[in-house]
């Protein structure tokens, strides 16, 4: 799924849907550019691997969270863009109240005060 460190991907499976539909958010994007997006906010902690981002996109089209479309990419080649939909904006919004819920869970278990930040 996400590489770079291998506890990492144990760790953050599932949560690759969320990050792609995020990612979105900024606007549509072909897959190589939210691989890129994803790598570039993480601070190059998350690489995600081609054989988990497009499986991930046909699922989230699957879904009808994302729809895609036919256009011309920067260096001026083929490639299918990926655009959030009114669904897909509903079900980050669950999946992120979700992710903080989690996140202060765990804080709260690591001894955090008031949970993870």
């Amino acid at each position: 799924m996400l590489k770079k460190k291998q506890s990492n991907s144990e760790m953050l499976k599932g949560t690759l849907d969320m990050m792609i539909l995020r990612t979105l958010l900024g606007g549509d994007a072909h897959g190589h550019t939210i691989a890129k997006v994803i790598e570039r906010t993480s601070e190059d902690l998350l690489e995600v691997e081609q054989g988990s981002l497009y499986p991930a996109l046909h699922r989230l089209e699957d879904r009808r969270w994302v729809s895609s479309y036919w256009g011309a990419s920067e260096n001026n080649r083929k490639a299918k863009f990926y655009r959030l939909t009114a669904k897909g904006r509903k079900q980050l919004l669950r999946e992120t109240s979700r992710w903080r819920q989690m996140t202060r869970a765990i804080g709260l278990v690591m001894g955090e005060e008031g949970g993870a930040q």
